[in-house]
Order: structure tokens, then C-alpha cells, then sequence
């Protein structure tokens, strides 16, 4: 009877194990999913109450389950949420994950060339794309009529709302002249700051209204009760994923869509995220 117990669990085990396993390696990482998120922000202006943006991060096209025809779908799915404006954060081409197959940007820029927001689409390139070849990336994006935005900013208006997109360069690759970035820009001129790299947060020492990046994948692994084993920054799952507030100041960071290294996602499902701003209101 011990010995038939034993058997029992254990084989309950393994097929546990294998459960996990076909999630984690394969329905999760081929899921896609549109994640509302709202976002209050101190000083934003009421002309721009409500203003939604798509942010498409870390793509990684050629990575497991996330080739072109994925790409389509992502295109699809972002111009069906119709949002007032698109934001790339980097991170378009695969360097280095598990079962992936490379895909040109040029091809990657073609399937991205759909995308058309009333605002507009900008981009900013991430560290896979510099370790690839940053300027190749950065001509196939402007080829399609995505402008490339590497410390430099761009004003964006319409029908009353107005507010400056300041593109900051990645925090590891990029020339990370911030300063360039941001200069241009009117004292108390509503600012939304968008980057790879969310380290480049505590960098900034100007105040923006929200920086929006990527780069973490969420950790592609949340574990209950433990966290997320692997965050790529310094520090640490600080700002992992989601809407992060310090000091007053807002940042928000994207799961993202692709995976690297190992291709896996478990209860971190790749996401466009969709935020909607809204001003802050004090309560009385």
C-alpha cells in the first residue's frame, strides 16, 4: 500500500512538473495579451486627461513563439485598443536566446510600419539593438516613418494637448547624454520621458511627468511568496514591472512581449501595455 502511495505522488509530481513546464516554455510565452493600466499623475494637464498610449517593449522578433507572424498579431491587437499614441521601447531583434531564429530589422521595421496612432509612433532602441547593430535598427525604424528618438525630444500636440516625448538612450549602450535630451524642453512643460532601460530612473535629475521603459521583462519568472529570481538591473527588482512611485516621481515599466536568454515566462505574461493618463486629483 506504501509502495502503491508512493507511485501515486510521485507521478503526480511529474505530471505537476510537466504542467508547469508546458506553461512556462510554451503557452505563456506564446500568449498575448492587451493589459489596461491606469496611470494619475501630479501636474498633468487636464487637456490631456485621459490620454492613451501603447507601449510595444522588447519585442525580441525571432525569439520562441514570437516570430513575424506573432509580430502581426501584436501590430493588430495594438491598433484594435485604438490609442492616441504608440511607443517602442526597445529591444526589437533577438542577441542570444534559446531556440531563436534570427530576423532581419528591416523585416522586423516592415511589420512595425502598420502601426498609426492620432499622436503619432516614436521609438527609442534598447541594448539589443545597439549589440546588433544600433544604426541599422535605428534606419530600418526611420525607413518606415518611426522616428528614433536617442536624447533628443519631440513636442506632441493635438486638439489641446500638449506635452513634450523625450527619448533618453539606453542606460548600458547608449550615449546617455540626458542632458541633450531634455534641454529643449520649457521649464514646467508637461513630460513624458521614454527609454530602454529603467536604471536610468534615479539618472534624472530634471523632473518629468512619467518615464515609461522596458527592459526587465517583468523577470519573465514571478514566483509567489519569492519574487522575481532574475531582474537585469542593478537594482534588483526595484523596478521590475509596473507603475513605481519614489519621491513623487512616476515611472512606469513594461513586462514587455518577446523573451531572452531562456525562453520562458511564468504568471509574466508579454503584454501591450496600455496606459491611460490621467491628472492626479487632490483629495479634499
Amino acid at each position: 500500500m506504501f509502495a502503491s502511495l508512493t507511485r501515486k505522488i510521485s507521478t503526480l509530481g511529474s505530471l505537476c512538473v510537466l504542467g508547469l513546464g508546458l506553461w512556462g516554455f510554451w503557452l505563456e510565452p506564446a500568449s498575448l495579451y492587451n493589459e489596461n493600466h491606469e496611470v494619475h499623475l501630479p501636474n498633468w494637464p487636464d487637456s490631456c486627461d485621459g490620454l492613451r498610449v501603447a507601449v510595444l517593449a522588447d519585442l525580441h522578433v525571432g525569439s520562441p513563439f514570437n516570430g513575424l507572424n506573432k509580430l502581426d498579431r501584436i501590430v493588430d491587437l495594438t491598433l484594435a485598443a485604438r490609442p492616441d499614441l504608440i511607443l517602442l521601447a526597445g529591444d526589437y531583434v533577438i542577441h542570444g536566446v534559446l531556440g531563436g531564429n534570427k530576423v532581419l530589422p528591416e523585416e522586423i521595421a516592415e511589420g512595425l510600419g502598420r502601426l498609426a496612432a492620432p499622436l503619432g509612433v516614436f521609438a527609442v532602441l534598447g541594448n539589443h539593438d545597439w549589440w546588433e547593430d544600433a544604426r541599422r535598427v535605428d534606419r530600418a525604424l526611420e525607413s518606415v516613418g518611426i522616428p528614433v528618438l536617442e536624447d533628443s525630444s519631440v513636442l506632441v500636440k493635438r486638439n489641446g494637448c500638449a506635452f513634450h516625448l523625450a527619448g533618453l538612450s539606453d542606460y548600458w549602450e547608449g550615449p546617455r547624454d540626458y542632458r541633450a535630451a531634455l534641454k529643449n524642453i520649457p521649464p514646467g512643460m508637461p513630460t513624458i520621458a521614454l527609454t530602454h532601460n529603467p536604471d536610468a530612473f534615479p539618472e534624472i535629475s530634471r523632473p518629468v511627468n512619467l518615464m515609461i521603459a522596458a527592459h526587465t521583462h517583468g523577470g519573465q519568472v514571478y514566483l509567489p511568496g519569492l519574487g522575481r529570481p532574475i531582474v537585469p538591473s542593478k537594482y534588483g527588482q526595484r523596478y521590475a514591472v509596473g507603475h513605481i512611485v519614489e519621491n513623487g516621481r512616476h515611472l512606469f515599466v513594461s513586462s514587455g512581449l518577446g523573451t531572452s536568454i531562456i525562453p520562458v515566462r511564468f504568471l509574466v505574461p508579454p503584454e501591450v501595455s496600455l496606459l491611460t493618463i490621467r491628472p492626479a486629483r487632490i483629495k479634499s
